[in-house]
């Protein structure tokens, strides 16, 4: 084999490598929050017990969640929060599953529905809103996190 053919060879190789490591490089870049396995539930108060609201939500980013806003929500009132809105709303309790995974589970601080206040909720289709925060900054705004009805 001629020495310019192995030269040339080498300088594929090597550019090749470096293309390669380029790629992989902006692969790895700062990511946006990811949110699954989102739920929530209503319960409705019975004579024995007050009524409850919870969302649980699987949610993951490579530098971990910082923080988790939630706000339930009746469809009736076409209230429709914006990212900015949510960012002034409870907080969901959120435990750490894995290097890239926290588990959140939102209920309204004090949140004990009796039969009178079930009673003044809107009726029908509620949906919950989220914005996850990462410990890097980044966010993700899901309006439709989840949806659940309040009946009578």
């Amino acid at each position: 084999m001629s020495k310019r053919i192995l030269f040339s060879s080498l300088i594929g190789a090597a550019a090749l490598a470096g293309v390669t490591a380029g790629g992989l490089a902006l692969a790895s870049g700062p990511t946006e929050p990811t949110m699954e396995n989102g739920s929530a539930r209503y319960v409705t108060p019975s004579d024995g017990s007050a009524g409850s609201f919870t969302y649980t939500v699987d949610v993951s980013d490579d530098t971990n969640i910082r923080d988790l806003k939630v706000l339930a929500w009746p469809a009736s009132s076409k209230l429709d929060p914006t990212e900015a809105e949510l960012r002034s709303a409870e907080s969901a309790k959120c435990q750490s599953t894995s290097d890239e995974t926290t588990h959140c589970t939102y209920t309204p601080y004090a949140l004990k529905v009796t039969k009178r206040e079930a009673a003044e909720l809107a009726q029908g289709t509620w949906y919950v809103s989220a914005l996850a925060i990462a410990a890097d900054g980044n966010t993700t705004f899901v309006p439709r996190a989840a949806s659940f009805d309040v009946t009578r």
